[in-house]
């Protein structure tokens, strides 16, 4: 106690030289005696009122004083000292008084400190308190802040709630506990009232959140709203929240099974529900019924991409991500494979097709199968996904390949002018940069075919100082990795070894393995060419991969994922997956490569693949075996041999229709026919002369010295009226130009402020991602709904402030903003 006491007087002396204390109960004069102070004279007042009076004021003007009586205080008339009391400072020694002393608050907060006596007795509460005290607090304001201190949370209301929602969440209730033992809890509700418009008999937490949830759903459907404008708001905050999103997630799942939100849902049409997160169960019912309309042929491509763009924003969307994009995929394959032409005038004429048009369709196909793989879901998307099989099969794959397969039976050689052989590419693409004394670095990525490579294009020119073009070669026949391994180095002649290795001799040498190709690089260049394998590259230190490079005028870096996996049979099923892989490979290794100072790369493939998620109908392998006097090689897509017997399941070329040394003979099965092969998948095949096998990518690679990235305009449209009248404020943003690859995507977050820079509305994250050429098609509505912190700027200037947050940091500083005056009547409350 008398620490205390002490402690009290030490703050009462910072303040006042004259300290006066009235000992009411008579009880406290020992406490008086202990009292030791420094610089401060202890004096009793007992009928000694003159002479005291004289020794504070004349005798020592500067000297501090502790004047204790016995006793409670005199009236006023008969206190001798009361104008020194009233100019210097007074000491009360209830409890009370000693709490109030040490948190500096007046004696009108004695009563708040009364009615929540537990509150103050425990020093560490008071401690926090102290912290957060201004000298204006009102008693509500303080009650807030010890409603906070309970709750351990930041002494915001919306942040107290949120606290104790989450300790509600994962089953505790110490913080509740605690309010209700220092009888805070009426004020609770009262502020719940206040702020939310929650009413109830008998309230609790998991009431209020059952009426939150309730509420915010029943104003954007049809329900019954018993709560404000700013439930809405703190919900859409607490979602929102890194911190406390689990909980919010929990109590959501648990008011969606008391509120029936299932069975609602499925009465409801799912574009009603576009805009809505507040439970899991609205992204199942959106995607559910997505998938039926994309089945059904009932919604177009861009409506699809157009809601799933909007489905991006909410907060379920990291989990149904590989979902919503499959469903996209599905809707764009099937549409652009309804208004496909699949005719071509010659052989050359489909590889140029296809180069330009058709490999979308594979593409389209694989990031389809790849996002319902990860997905999990293989029932929800079963008869999406069999659609699309069968489409893909029957529709796209059988019918392109039928229709090229009958150029390839006409053409007397394996040629499509004007695309580049694959032999060619060291002359075309290689030597040009060595004429002009320029080192060139070529990527061979193996089985990347076109349509991987027209994606990797894409990711190379959205980063930043990178250009690149892409264009198709025609790989060698049979599509093979030795052949068209071989065939991307210099070359004079290229033939197939007289035995069943399948190795292929360039100038009569082996081109199998790194080593080989290293040889064949320094005899070309003088002892500057090299070979490399790309995870051998990748492993070297900076100064290690520089010198890779200035030793040598080409350097051959061999990239190999896509057909390790997929020529395997237990890993076939997961060629999509190193397709995405590979694409993520590349672009690092391209980073590496530049880092080290390679300024001209070029990126290409040996051959690309065909390959069908499903299992292979019996119809699509060959009843015919290949026949012959000598049968050397065997494979899913080719024959190797010498004397091959004809027949009409096959297309049988010699060495020199192939641009081939030697007399080796070679069959394949027609069209996407597969031969059986012990041992080996049969999904993921290549070898033969499908467009999806022979169309493969040529990219070239540089690196600018300036910035050639930037992001897209984003600008607020401003209607006619410029007065906010209602609780509700309406406002097209938008995008000036479409997204690009060097014109990137903008994150922007709006809401409104006051001039002070308050939030007074919800606030927005928007992601401007807008692709369309067409203007109206990038224009974004968004609602804004105010909150009661808006009554108090009536009549005056508010802000729609667009924010962008500062790379690589948490704060965000204004991109853009509007002014509006507040104007709201009392009728303004009215939802009608």
């Amino acid at each position: 106690m008398n620490n205390q006491i002490e402690t009290a007087l030490s703050r009462l002396f910072e303040k006042h030289r004259i300290i006066f204390w009235y000992d009411t109960k008579r009880e406290l004069r020992s406490d008086f005696e202990r009292v030791s102070l420094p610089d401060v004279e202890k004096l009793e007042v007992a009928n000694n009122e003159y002479g005291l009076k004289y020794r504070i004021l004349r005798e020592a003007p500067e000297q501090k004083f502790l004047l204790y009586q016995e006793g409670p205080q005199p009236a006023d008339l008969d206190n001798w000292l009361l104008d020194v009391q009233l100019t210097h400072g007074e000491f009360s020694t209830d409890q009370v008084a000693i709490w109030l002393s040490e948190l500096e608050l007046g004696l009108e907060f004695a009563e708040l400190a009364q009615t929540h006596a537990e509150f103050f007795r425990a020093a560490k509460r008071r401690d926090i308190l102290k912290k957060w005290l201004q000298p204006d607090d009102t008693v509500g304001q303080l009650r807030l802040k010890m409603l906070a201190v309970c709750a351990s949370s930041e002494p915001r209301m919306d942040a107290v709630v949120e606290t104790l929602l989450q300790q509600l969440a994962d089953g505790r209730n110490e913080g509740m506990r605690l309010i209700e033992r220092c009888e805070l809890d009426t004020f609770l509700w009262e502020q719940l009232t206040r702020f939310y418009g929650y009413e109830s008999i008998d309230p609790s937490l998991r009431d209020f959140v059952i009426a939150l949830f309730k509420s915010c759903y029943a104003m954007s459907t049809d329900g019954e709203v018993k709560m404000t404008g700013d439930a809405l708001v703190f919900l859409k905050r607490w979602k929102d929240s890194r911190q406390f999103e689990a909980g919010f997630e929990t109590l959501s799942a648990e008011c969606a099974d008391v509120l029936g939100i299932e069975k609602d849902l499925e009465k409801r049409d799912f574009r009603d529900l576009i805009e809505l997160d507040y439970f899991r169960l609205i992204d199942q019912k959106i995607i559910s019924d997505l998938v039926r309309a994309v089945v059904g042929r009932t919604v177009t491509s861009g409506d699809v991409a157009l809601w799933v763009r909007q489905r991006r924003q909410g907060h379920w969307y990291g989990e149904f991500r590989h979902l919503y994009e499959a469903v996209e995929f599905a809707a764009r394959f099937i549409q652009m494979l309804g208004e496909a032409r699949l005719t071509m005038e010659s052989l050359a004429d489909g590889v140029q097709r296809y180069s330009r048009v058709w490999f979308q369709l594979d593409q389209l196909y694989r990031k389809f199968t790849y996002h319902v793989r990860l997905s999990g879901q293989p029932s929800l998307m079963g008869e999406l996904s069999e659609q699309v099989e069968n489409m893909y099969s029957n529709n796209y794959l059988m019918k392109l390949g039928d229709a090229f397969q009958s150029h390839v039976d006409t053409s007397a050689n394996w040629e499509a002018y004007p695309v580049r052989q694959q032999s060619d590419f060291f002359e075309h693409w290689v030597r040009p940069f060595l004429l002009k004394d320029k080192r060139v670095c070529v990527v061979i990525s193996d089985a990347m075919r076109y349509e991987i490579g027209d994606e990797l294009l894409s990711l190379i020119r959205q980063e930043d100082r990178y250009s690149a073009d892409l264009e198709p070669a025609l790989s060698m026949l049979p599509s093979y990795t030795q052949l068209g391994m071989a065939a991307l180095m210099p070359n004079k002649t290229l033939s197939i070894a007289d035995n069943d290795t399948g190795t292929v001799l360039i100038d009569g040498r082996s081109s199998q393995g790194t080593a080989n190709r290293t040889k064949i690089l320094q005899t070309a260049q003088e002892g500057r060419g090299q070979a490399i394998r790309a995870d051998e590259f990748m492993q070297l230190n900076r100064d290690d991969s520089r010198d890779v490079l200035k030793g040598n005028d080409v350097l051959y870096i061999y990239h190999n994922r896509i057909d390790h996996t997929g020529d395997k049979m237990h890993s076939e099923g997961q060629a999509f997956e190193a397709a995405e892989q590979t694409l993520d490979d590349l672009v690092r290794l391209i980073k590496k490569l530049t880092a080290a100072n390679a300024n001209n790369l070029l990126i290409t493939a040996d051959h690309g693949f065909i390959y069908q998620n499903r299992e292979i109908d019996e119809s699509d392998f060959l009843s015919v075996p290949a026949d012959g006097e000598s049968v050397l090689y065997r494979d899913r897509r080719f024959v190797l041999g010498k004397g091959l017997t004809t027949s009409p399941a096959f297309h049988h070329f010699s060495s020199e229709q192939l641009g081939l040394d030697g007399d080796m003979e070679v069959q394949i099965p027609k069209s996407i026919n597969r031969l059986r092969l012990k041992g080996s998948g049969s999904r993921f095949v290549h070898g033969g002369a499908s467009l999806q096998e022979v169309v493969i990518p040529v990219l070239r690679v540089n690196k600018k010295r300036q910035s050639d990235v930037s992001a897209v305009e984003v600008d607020i449209l401003r209607g006619t009226n410029s007065v906010i009248t209602s609780g509700q404020l309406a406002v097209t943003l938008y995008q000036s130009e479409p997204v690009t690859e060097k014109i990137q995507p903008r994150l922007l977050r709006a809401g409104i402020y006051t001039q002070a820079g308050e939030l007074i509305s919800d606030s927005h994250e928007l992601v401007f991602d807008l692709t369309s050429e067409n203007p109206r098609e990038r224009e974004l509505q968004v609602r804004f709904v105010l909150t009661r912190k808006a009554d108090e700027a009536n009549g005056q200037e508010v802000s729609l402030r667009v924010e962008e947050q500062h790379a690589g940091t948490s704060h965000f500083k204004e991109y853009k903003s509007l002014r509006y005056t507040m104007r709201r009547s009392f009728t303004s409350d009215f939802d009608f």
